[in-house]
């Protein structure tokens, strides 16, 4: 739960950044972009409904893994963008990039018994880039640094 705390806590202080630019960028915005940091985690939706059991009900091949890849990250972007009003499509769509490439990143940065990051960028390629092994997803230190950063950047907002 840690690593999915430190993914919300990294778009909320990018977004929140770029508020300080943007004028567009409105709170509820910073919301999508931490919206968009949780979509490779939906693979963690398995442990509620096994992807064997949506296979056998939607009579195609699932996999819940597809999510945590860099394609079905961005169909799953590409959804919430659609389900944005068209008025706030473009906005809506760039925030849910902006949290779901955060995560991405952080996720390339982890620690693999193999030394190399996860096939994240597939099916653009297969390949697995080197990590370079920063901390274990168990690790309670990213999560703790980056509750620090979003309180020093809520603290700093709020004195704007």
């Amino acid at each position: 739960m840690a690593e999915l705390f430190t993914h919300i806590l990294t778009a909320y202080v990018l977004a929140t950044l770029l508020s300080w630019r943007y004028e567009w960028l409105t709170p509820q915005f910073v919301t999508v972009a931490m919206v968009g940091a949780m979509i490779p985690d939906l693979n963690r939706l398995e442990l509620l409904l096994p992807a064997d059991l949506l296979t056998a009900v939607l009579g195609v091949p699932f996999d819940w893994g597809a999510f945590h890849v860099l394609g079905g990250s961005l169909v799953a972007v590409a959804i919430g963008t659609l389900l944005a009003p068209p008025a706030y499509r473009r906005r809506a769509g760039a925030l849910l990039l902006l949290g779901m490439a955060s995560h991405h990143a952080l996720d390339l940065l982890l620690l693999t018994p193999s030394g190399y990051a996860d096939a994240v960028r597939w099916p653009i390629t297969g390949s697995h880039p080197p990590s370079p092994g920063l901390y274990l997803s168990t690790d309670r230190w990213p999560a703790l640094c980056s509750a620090v950063l979003a309180a020093g950047v809520w603290y700093a907002r709020s004195q704007r």
